[in-house]
């Protein structure tokens, strides 16, 4: 195990430390000063922040790096979300190699019910279902080696009005970022794609995977459908490409899709059919 693996770990062992005392101290009185039991946080905090620091410094050393070319991960007409176009890194963060990651969800093609807006107030949430993106097939963007793969999580309901999203932001992306990346990701896939590069789909449809750790895959094959697995706010697919496979530890690696480049945020754009492959 890594050095910053370890760190991470204890990073978030000390915020469950202080969510459980914290929430143990309502029922039963703590046998230490009140003080005491915010030690837990502040160290998680200051080490929380050293971690930071060190990603931006693992990034600016890093240099520049020319994208990688590879095909889209879908297809049809979709719209980009929290894009590198517009920042880097995308997501507001260097962890779990989000560095140049993207969102894009499908936009509704002619006949199909429009992609539901932000409510305010009212409805608080939505079925998955009422999404375009939601069971869209997600493809291979090159060929490459399956070398993670998990669908077991529920897709829930969508987060797309203000009580809903504030749930969302102040609380379960602070006990999925507790539990660690898989429940940040929800069902997601790591494909490895050759010379130290690897594709991450995440928010990946329950029950959706038609590949497994090991399988052989070629660009454009189908590998699972697009859902609303982990912290997540409506269907979509996060995709990224990144130095590893592990992504407590990888880097963010940019990419350009071929036919498409880099949307920015809020851009739709089609994107082509995959190239039939030679028998």
């Amino acid at each position: 195990m890594s050095s910053r693996k370890a760190l991470l770990l204890l990073h978030r062992a000390l915020w469950l430390v202080f969510v459980v005392q914290a929430v143990g101290s309502v029922f039963v009185e703590p046998p230490y000063p009140y003080a005491a039991g915010w030690l837990p946080a502040i160290a998680a905090a200051g080490l929380g922040l050293g971690l930071s620091l060190s990603a931006r410094k693992r990034f600016a050393a890093a240099g520049t790096v020319p994208p990688l070319a590879v095909d889209p991960p879908v297809t049809g007409r979709w719209s980009a979300l929290n894009s590198p176009a517009d920042r880097t890194p995308s997501h507001g963060t260097h962890h779990l190699g989000q560095t140049y990651a993207i969102d894009i969800t499908r936009e509704a093609a002619e006949g199909e019910r429009p992609r539901p807006g932000f409510a305010w107030l009212w409805p608080v949430f939505r079925r998955p279902a009422d999404f375009p993106a939601f069971d869209a097939p997600v493809l291979a963007v090159a060929d490459g080696t399956v070398t993670h793969a998990e669908d077991r999580q529920r897709d829930h309901l969508s987060r797309g009005s203000l009580p809903a999203l504030v749930l969302m932001l102040l609380v379960e992306a602070g006990f999925r970022g507790l539990a660690g990346a898989r429940r940040v990701t929800g069902n997601h896939l790591v494909l490895d794609l050759g010379d130290g590069t690897y594709a991450m789909y995440a928010h990946l449809r329950r029950g959706s995977l038609a590949v497994r750790p090991g399988d052989r895959v070629r660009a454009g094959q189908e590998l699972a459908r697009c859902g609303n697995s982990g912290n997540s706010s409506e269907p979509h697919v996060h995709f990224q490409l990144m130095d590893g496979p592990d992504l407590d530890t990888a880097r963010g690696v940019p990419f350009t899709w071929t036919g498409v480049g880099v949307p920015a945020n809020g851009e739709v754009f089609t994107a082509p059919e995959p190239a039939p492959h030679a028998p």
